[in-house]
């Protein structure tokens, strides 16, 4: 349980212009809809998804890393990777079985047989969209464990977007279509009241020195 008294100490640091931000970000973010990188390559692909998770209102990325493990790109995820929650896998499985055990649908966003175009996507599915490395598309496993196979239509010669380019454009449509519903997309109360905790932690300065000097005042 987050410690109200604190929570509020803490937030008189804060500028009221920063305390509204937060609360308007956060009254847009969701975790019905979240995404998972499966060991892509080029590090500026990865931290720009994250930043259009950030952008989108997608509170949390799953990255799997069973043989690619690199930092994330800070200047290209332009700070964003402070404001989404990064979920860290060494394999896909594990990821997989994480996701469905939260009630994620599994959706592999390749063209495929049985595939769903991104107009006709069902929203209302709690659910993980799944990227691929950069040449080969996601793996067969996730293939296999797929609930759902997505696709962008395209018309032009190219036959493939790039990951970051794909996800910000699925992240927009899908995210765009949800928040014109009245589903309950939004955090809970709780986890609110966690990221705000969270972001000020983030935010100010000698956190540490001031949270001691909080409780020694108890």
């Amino acid at each position: 349980m987050i410690d109200l008294k604190l929570l509020e100490y803490l937030e008189t640091y804060l500028t009221e212009n920063r305390k509204e931000r937060f609360n308007n970000v956060l009254s847009q973010r969701t975790k019905h809809f979240t995404v998972a990188t499966e060991d892509v390559y080029q590090l500026h692909n990865t931290s720009a998804v994250i930043r259009s998770c950030d952008v989108f209102g997608i509170q949390e990325i799953n990255i799997v890393e069973e043989q690619n493990t690199k930092r994330i790109d800070k200047e290209i995820a332009m700070g964003s990777q402070k404001w989404v929650d990064l979920n860290r896998y060494y394999n896909v499985k594990s990821c997989i079985s994480d996701l469905k055990q939260k009630g994620y649908q599994i959706v592999a966003t390749t063209p495929h047989a049985n595939d769903c175009e991104l107009h006709e996507f069902d929203i209302t599915k709690k659910s993980c969209f799944f990227f691929g490395r950069e040449t080969e598309g996601v793996s067969q496993e996730v293939l296999d464990a797929a609930d759902c196979y997505l696709k962008i239509p395209m018309v032009g010669f190219t036959e493939s977007l790039n990951i970051s380019v794909s996800a910000a454009i699925i992240l927009q449509q899908v995210t765009t279509r949800l928040r014109q519903t009245t589903m309950n997309w939004q955090l809970t109360n709780e986890e609110k009241l966690e990221k705000r905790l969270d972001w000020v932690k983030k935010t100010i300065k000698s956190y540490d020195e001031i949270v001691e000097r909080f409780y020694s005042k108890q």
